[in-house]
């Protein structure tokens, strides 16, 4: 897809499931669920390629599998493994990489940035600075993860340009420093908004949030802010785990019941 003078792809990892909630909820469409009525996303990142330079945002669950935990409350099975295949599809080689950019730091949007050896050799990591100030409070953040994005360690305040045509963009509430990035070239903007969508169900329901939000008001009201930006005219969004439909624009459902996410 382009955007503007910037060419912008999808690089899928893998995929997890989402377990469906109890008790089961009518309003969720079975458009959105699998055969055994897990809701299915997925993992990778978002390629940006500008005059031969390459930024990645995010970069999924890394060369990983695991198995679903009955114990679990939401999370089923996890794998990651295709992305650098992927990048390669696209012509795009990770040690080519200048930037990796994160929009948090849980475990499938660090994956390939935290391998031994490493695959990003010539790339800053650009972490959320408070995101990073409050990096032990992220479950599943080992040792030697945080080891490896410190070594490329780059901070970034909201609204840095980290790359030509890319900006940060606040979107706090499912992690402390969660964040998106305004994609934006002649005229266009793409919202790579990271977890504050994790379905195109939320953008009907805003109201809705996984378990895994740290504070589940405050992503409701930046998901609302979200919404309505991308309501704009020239306005695309990006969802790393909307599964087949990751591209599309925010459009009235036509109803006057709100509004819907549109593919395209």
């Amino acid at each position: 897809m382009q955007v503007g003078d910037l060419k912008v792809s999808y690089v899928p990892d893998g995929a997890m499931l989402f377990k469906p909630p109890k008790p089961p909820r009518a309003d969720v469409g079975a458009a959105y669920l699998n055969d055994t009525a897990h809701l299915v996303a997925n993992t990778g990142g978002l390629l940006v390629q500008c005059d031969g330079r390459a930024l990645l945002i995010d970069a999924g669950f890394g060369p990983h599998s695991v198995p679903a935990d009955p114990d679990h409350p939401y999370i089923g099975a996890v794998h990651g493994g295709s992305l650098l295949d992927n990048l390669a599809r696209l012509g795009a080689r990770a040690d080519e990489i200048e930037v990796v950019a994160f929009t948090h730091l849980h475990r499938d949007h660090v994956g390939w940035a935290c391998t031994d050896p490493p695959v990003f050799t010539a790339a800053a990591f650009a972490v959320p600075k408070s995101e990073w100030e409050n990096r032990h409070q992220v479950p599943g953040l080992t040792a030697g993860a945080l080891a490896a994005l410190e070594h490329r360690l780059r901070l970034v305040v909201p609204g840095e340009e980290i790359f030509p045509g890319v900006q940060t963009l606040a979107l706090p509430g499912h992690t402390a420093g969660h964040t998106g990035f305004t994609i934006t070239s002649r005229g266009r903007r793409l919202l790579a908004f990271g977890d504050a969508l994790h379905s195109p169900l939320q953008v009907r329901h805003p109201e809705w949030f996984t378990v895994s939000e740290g504070d589940p008001a405050q992503s409701e009201r930046h998901r609302r802010r979200l919404i309505s930006e991308l309501q704009q005219p020239g306005t695309l969004g990006f969802g790393i785990h909307f599964a087949d439909v990751v591209f599309g624009q925010v459009v009235s459902d036509g109803a006057g019941e709100g509004a819907a996410w549109l593919p395209v």
